[in-house]
């Protein structure tokens, strides 16, 4: 069967059409990716079609599909969308495919974090069919940014929506169901004098899906206090807990509320940020193309890191080092950075560790080369390069160095106008590859640690220091994470 060809698309399958579009799934030839191709198919509405691409490209959030490519001439008018991994969850709710409590809690966690995101901007409607997930539950959502003014009541709509349509995917009889159940009601409405919104959906997931990485007893609820429900409707089932009241009221669910209160919630971590394709000037002063890519606002902090060893700590021990890099040392034992029982007991009790003061959005150090590789590596991209580290910032001698502290607060002088963070302070990081030191021209390439540091400013961003010791662990040296762009 012949395939039509659509500049450089082949058209594969039909997914969906509409009076003015079709929808298909594509290869791209050239490098034999697969895409989401959507066709114009009336070009009188060229304009209204071009405006509504425009507000996808400028949505950069590694949890939502990329616009690769918009194509308009006298004959055609298409878009190119990046064809995400997995299946909808609308295809599991087709297919009566149940998911674990941990898995689905995380996917309402990621959702929320990409549509709080989203706030501000216009968007369709969020609907299951949206939501991707893949084998290894990494969770990933359809560019839903369209042209216009935002819907004040779309993010109401839309969390009351999700709430009601995922709860089959629940999986009965499995520890954790009667939570995620229980935010899922939430979800909508039930019991509630305001409906959730998107960061408190990620704040209850959050904490459901870390409560059941860690192995909680059935009786343990959330860790916050709950919103207070209103107290003609139905209770809630808080943590899972039901209790069964006799005369014939089986089906009557007690509302009981934690007294204890609760520890401050995380704050909302910054956006990356989308550095383009160009020609960009390396820190040696030579000149190189980069292709786009997305590279962390922050450094990976302690929470993000937290999640990172949760997730291994699931796994069979001899699946553990699924993430390793290949050149690993075989007696490196694991993934935790150093004292990091302490650092990790410190920052969620916002204490002091090493007489610095903790919060799980401060970034987190004591990691080696190889610790930085297995995180970036789950998280789905990779270190930066120098050259692409640098050439995030257009400017780094306009940057002054940070304290210690969270990424979420780093002191303005800091900031870099692209919004980077912490670059010329707070701490040192970890890049990719080796390179030349162009002090010492006559050594062999070694890896690079960028930046100053609250303990070395040196000299702010510019700052570089070469080492063969991949495994040191500083307590001022982290990293963060890239995630490539238009890469097959």
């Amino acid at each position: 069967m012949e395939h039509r060809q659509l500049g450089d698309y082949r058209l594969l399958e039909e997914l969906a059409t509409h009076p003015a579009q079709t929808t298909w799934l594509a290869e791209q030839t050239s490098i034999g990716r697969k895409v989401i191709i959507i066709e114009l198919t009336d070009l009188s509405c060229r304009e209204e079609f071009l405006a509504h691409v425009r507000a996808k490209a400028a949505v950069a959030h590694p949890l939502i599909g990329s616009v690769y490519e918009a194509v308009s001439d006298d004959e055609h008018c298409f878009v190119a969308l990046e064809h995400l991994p997995g299946a909808s969850l609308e295809v599991h709710l087709r297919d009566h495919i149940k998911l674990p409590p941990v898995r689905l809690a995380h996917a309402l966690r990621r959702t929320a974090e990409a549509m709080g995101m989203m706030q501000g901007r216009a968007t369709e409607p969020l609907t299951p069919a949206a939501i991707h997930i893949d084998g290894k539950g990494s969770v990933r959502l359809e560019n839903l940014a369209c042209d216009g003014e935002a819907d004040p009541d779309r993010e109401r709509i839309d969390v009351a929506r999700l709430g009601d349509s995922l709860a089959p995917l629940v999986a009965t009889h499995q520890s954790g169901s009667g939570r995620v159940h229980t935010v899922l009601a939430w979800m909508r409405g039930e019991g509630l004098e305001e409906p959730l919104q998107w960061d408190q959906v990620r704040v209850y997931s959050e904490q459901v899906e870390s409560q059941l990485l860690e192995g909680p007893t059935p009786t343990q609820g959330p860790r916050t206090r709950p919103i207070r429900p209103r107290k003609s409707l139905l209770p809630v089932v808080i943590g899972g807990l039901v209790a069964v009241v006799g005369l014939g009221l089986a089906g009557l669910l007690m509302h009981r509320e934690k007294k204890v209160p609760p520890p401050p919630a995380e704050a909302a971590l910054p956006a990356p940020v989308r550095v383009p394709t160009g020609e960009h000037v390396t820190p040696d002063g030579e000149r190189v193309q980069l292709p786009a890519y997305d590279l962390g606002c922050g450094e990976v902090t302690i929470g993000e890191y937290a999640r990172f060893l949760d997730v291994l700590a699931q796994l069979p021990a001899e699946d553990r080092d699924v993430f390793d890099h290949q050149g690993q040392p075989e007696e490196k034992p694991d993934h935790r950075p150093g004292d990091w029982s302490a650092m990790l007991a410190a920052a969620r009790e916002q204490g002091s560790w090493n007489g610095l003061a903790m919060a799980l959005n401060c970034p987190v150090v004591n990691v080696d080369w190889w610790d930085a590789c297995a995180y970036c590596r789950w998280a789905g991209g990779r270190l930066p390069t120098q050259e692409e580290w640098f050439a995030a910032i257009d400017q780094p001698s306009t940057l002054l160095p940070s304290p210690w502290g969270p990424v979420t607060e780093t002191s303005a002088r800091d900031i870099s106008k692209e919004g980077f963070r912490g670059m010329a302070g707070s701490v040192s990081e970890w890049t990719l590859a080796p390179a030349l030191n162009p002090a010492n021209p006559a050594a062999a390439p070694a890896h690079v640690i960028v930046g100053g540091s609250y303990l070395h400013a040196g000299t702010g961003a510019w700052n570089r220091d070469w080492t063969d010791d991949l495994l040191q662990r500083r307590e001022d040296l982290g990293f963060r994470l890239l995630t490539p762009i238009d890469e097959p």
